[in-house]
């Protein structure tokens, strides 16, 4: 029993940091509310099932392609859409459930409400501590485990990185410095567009791919987003595993918890915020940023 909760709570946190690091990043750097974020880890489920199930791509072509895709699809829409009112927050999360919705209705009509499933990259599975586990979850956790550490590098040891951050520390002054501040923008939304896409192409094989499954991975980023510290990519992440191990023990351990995952995981966000508003990383000041 707490080897699957330690795996799957592995699998469930690394796919939800992945997408926390994703939606922090946009809101550190361009500062919008992208509620449209999810979809796009969705988006990217569906275009690996099309390309593998459909058309018969190669599994690890149609990943990559999906994940490209589901990049330039999040650039558009910040150019077609945010960036003209990107400083009218709420004008900007409005569009963006409305976009999410979009996406949504769209993958009923085409492909209606079933549940559907996509092949694993890496087939079989193997025993520890006498539990079987597949390669795929094992898969999922290295590769999580990777971007976030690709995405450390980046931010940290790049000139784009450091134009990142000088972009979500002050705008005006990384202006002045000659650093083009709307196509940092658009350049951030795209990767974050592909981290969701990346956490959508690890998980579609081992969870169903359906026209909802954006839903319940946005409440769990916002509350891991809120409780890590708002721009803070380090607390987001930390945050998106404690959410992860908590709803995967409800899962386990409580009669119905299935049902209640999301629940508990708002709890211990309301618990955490109760005694630490800022969250586990936040900041007070303005000053300190990613």
């Amino acid at each position: 029993m707490l080897e699957m909760i330690l795996i799957n709570g592995l699998v469930s946190g690394g796919a939800y940091a992945v997408l926390a690091v994703g939606f922090s990043l946009i809101f550190g750097v361009a500062k919008i509310l992208n509620m449209a974020h999810t979809a796009f880890y969705m988006i990217t489920a569906f275009l690996l099932y099309v390309g593998t199930m459909m058309l018969g791509l190669p599994l690890i072509f149609s990943g990559i392609l999906a994940v490209l895709i589901a990049g330039l699809v999040a650039m558009i829409c910040y150019k077609l859409f945010f960036d003209r009112i990107k400083e009218h927050g709420t004008a900007v999360m409005i569009i963006s459930i409305a976009l999410a919705l979009l996406f949504q209705e769209v993958f009923l009509l085409g492909f209606s409400g079933h549940y559907r499933r996509v092949p694993s990259f890496v087939p079989g599975a193997t025993e520890i501590a006498g539990v079987s586990i597949t390669y795929q979850h094992l898969f999922a956790i290295g590769i999580s485990f990777v971007i976030i550490a690709c995405v450390w590098v980046l931010l940290s040891k790049t000139r784009l990185g450091n134009a990142i951050r000088s972009v979500a520390q002050d705008r005006e002054i990384a202006n002045l410095m000659g650093i083009d501040v709307s196509r940092i923008c658009l350049i951030v939304m795209g990767i974050s567009g592909m981290l969701a896409g990346i956490a959508g192409v690890v998980v579609a094989p081992i969870f169903m791919v359906h026209p909802l499954m954006w839903v319940h991975p946005l409440v769990i980023v916002l509350a891991a987003v809120v409780l890590g510290g708002l721009e803070s990519i380090k607390g987001s992440v930390i945050a998106a595993f404690i959410l992860g191990f908590a709803e995967t023990a409800v899962i386990y351990l409580v009669p119905g918890g299935g049902f209640l995952r999301g629940a508990v995981s708002l709890s211990v966000m309301v618990v955490v915020l109760m005694v630490r508003p800022e969250g586990l990383f936040g900041v007070l000041f303005e000053e300190e940023r990613l």
